[in-house]
């Protein structure tokens, strides 16, 4: 059972996680959209300005879901997940394992995988992390003065091992207890839908 936290006890802000190049690419993407779509509201003929709005309203959520949407907030309690259309909350003490391969991804006690949109695995970094490792350690093998700074490891398993790190601290033992939480995202579902429905609506008609 956890141990209940003293009022003079600091709490500290969740932990944040997110793509770097995610974002950079749908900001650019959403700025091309809107340009696109703008000029074709504007100076667009007959049913084109109505084809503009309802393809950038189905597009758009999908943008921001794919690239700016996706994040991992996680502090001594619980890690939560927010992907494209799921946000997912697990205490810590539901939590099994926290793995990185070709994909990142929280494991539950019970076996159900929740992968983590927002640390991508770069297996260009990792392979970069692990030549340099190599390199030290055959430099110092043949008696070769190396610089003492720590190799560089890929940005996911750097996220990964700072989660692990919080889930053994605060994990089954002393962690948050409770159950997983699992909701859709329906403020990226419904414009997408609404804006899909608009387009087949324009076709027939058109």
């Amino acid at each position: 059972m956890s141990k209940p936290k003293s009022p003079a006890e600091p709490t500290y802000a969740d932990r944040a996680y997110r793509s770097t190049s995610g974002m950079v690419g749908g900001g650019l993407l959403l700025a091309l959209m809107a340009w696109l779509g703008g000029d074709a509201v504007f100076r667009g003929d007959g049913l084109t300005p109505l084809y503009a709005i309802a393809g950038v309203l189905f597009a758009a959520p999908l943008v921001i879901a794919f690239t700016l949407r996706p994040a991992v907030f996680a502090n001594e309690d619980r890690v939560r997940i927010r992907n494209p259309f799921r946000t997912i909350v697990l205490p810590w003490g539901a939590v099994g394992q926290i793995r990185a391969a070709y994909s990142t991804e929280v494991v539950s006690k019970d076996g159900a995988k929740f992968p983590m949109w927002a640390i991508p695995v770069s297996l260009r970094q990792r392979k970069r992390a692990t030549r340099q490792q190599a390199k030290r350690e055959r430099d110092q093998s043949q008696g070769r003065e190396t610089e003492l700074r720590p190799v560089q490891r890929a940005q996911a398993d750097e996220a990964i091992n700072e989660l692990r790190e919080l889930f053994e601290r605060h994990g089954p033992e002393q962690g948050g207890q409770g159950e997983i939480s699992v909701r859709w995202s329906y403020e990226v579902l419904a414009p997408t839908l609404a804006g899909a429905l608009v387009l087949v609506i324009l076709s027939v008609a058109s």
